[in-house]
């Protein structure tokens, strides 16, 4: 059973237990009776990353937030396997059927939350359980082996490599984690106002999340790309592509295209961390792309792009 614990925002956080002996912190926000939104945040960030999105959604939506493992106040272990995209898969699982076990859910992910979501919007037992997906700046692993192969020696396939150099950086051994035990945490603020003109609040566990998210990579980015399988969304997509992203270009972000037979994808002139920058905006998208779902859903493969470029 999950127990309350420290309050945040206008709710108590709950820890709901994983399979294998831990704890997520999560919160639930909004009316008891709306369609409920799952939002799962990226690397290196925490639940805080949300709290702009979701005081704009609460209103309309019933707004579920939650630290990753080894994020936040979830907990944190130290085996870069117990970071593998199945484990994180099952931690979403089993919130999505703790917040909302009768009906099923709207889920929006960033960064390395859309590349854990897509494990879960693409499986066929979860077809069900969700009523959307909206990725950000974070494409299926699975996608993006296939899209590098079909690319070969392409210009686009380049660059994109080049934008990643900070993977192979990660799977270099103890030096991240040095990096961020350092002082990257107590700078990482400045570093977004100086990439991206965006001030995030203080987060007392950066550090720590900058330090055991390193798993992230080590634990799942080779494996996939090496050998992708073929992973069809079961479920109405979302894509938000932010173009000036200098992690995820426009192309490598549109993978999923062939691989989603509801598509909205939508263009903005903006970075990386889109929750912090464009919060407004972003609410924006992802209450309207459910709004549409729930009255009857994104046409099929036929009429499957609405290409909508925005400037917030």
């Amino acid at each position: 059973m999950a127990t309350g614990s420290n309050t945040t925002g206008n709710g108590k956080t709950q820890r709901v237990p994983t399979r294998d002996g831990g704890w997520l912190a999560v919160d639930v926000r909004g009316p008891e009776t709306a369609a409920t939104v799952v939002l799962v945040h990226g690397y290196p960030d925490s639940r805080r990353v949300w709290r702009h999105i979701a005081a704009n959604l609460m209103p309309r939506m019933r707004v579920v937030t939650f630290d990753v493992r080894g994020a936040g106040d979830s907990f944190r272990p130290t085996r870069d396997s117990d970071y593998r995209l199945d484990r994180l898969a099952a931690d979403l699982v089993d919130v999505i059927d703790h917040v909302s076990p009768g009906r099923p859910v709207h889920l929006v992910g960033h960064d390395w939350g859309a590349i854990q979501a897509w494990e879960v919007a693409t499986d066929p037992a979860m077809a069900d359980r969700l009523s959307s997906f909206t990725s950000v700046s974070g494409p299926c692993l699975d996608h993006i082996g296939d899209w590098l192969r079909r690319q070969g020696l392409q210009p686009r396939a380049i660059g994109q490599l080049l934008k990643s150099w900070y993977v192979g950086a990660f799977h270099l051994p103890l030096l991240p984690g040095l990096a961020w035990r350092a002082g990257m945490g107590r700078v990482w603020p400045h570093l977004l106002a100086r990439s991206e003109g965006i001030r995030p609040d203080s987060d007392p566990n950066q550090t720590a999340n900058g330090v055991h998210g390193t798993a992230l990579y080590r634990a799942n980015v080779l494996p996939r790309l090496r050998h992708p399988r073929q992973r069809l969304a079961q479920v109405p997509v979302q894509l938000i592509i932010p173009t000036t992203d200098p992690f995820v270009s426009p192309a490598m972000a549109a993978s999923a295209t062939p691989w989603c037979e509801r598509l909205r994808r939508v263009e903005i002139n903006a970075g990386h961390w889109l929750p912090l920058s464009q919060p407004m905006w972003l609410a924006r998208q992802i209450h309207e792309f459910s709004a549409q779902c729930e009255a009857g859903g994104v046409p099929a493969r036929a009429a499957r792009i609405d290409h909508c470029r925005s400037a917030a």
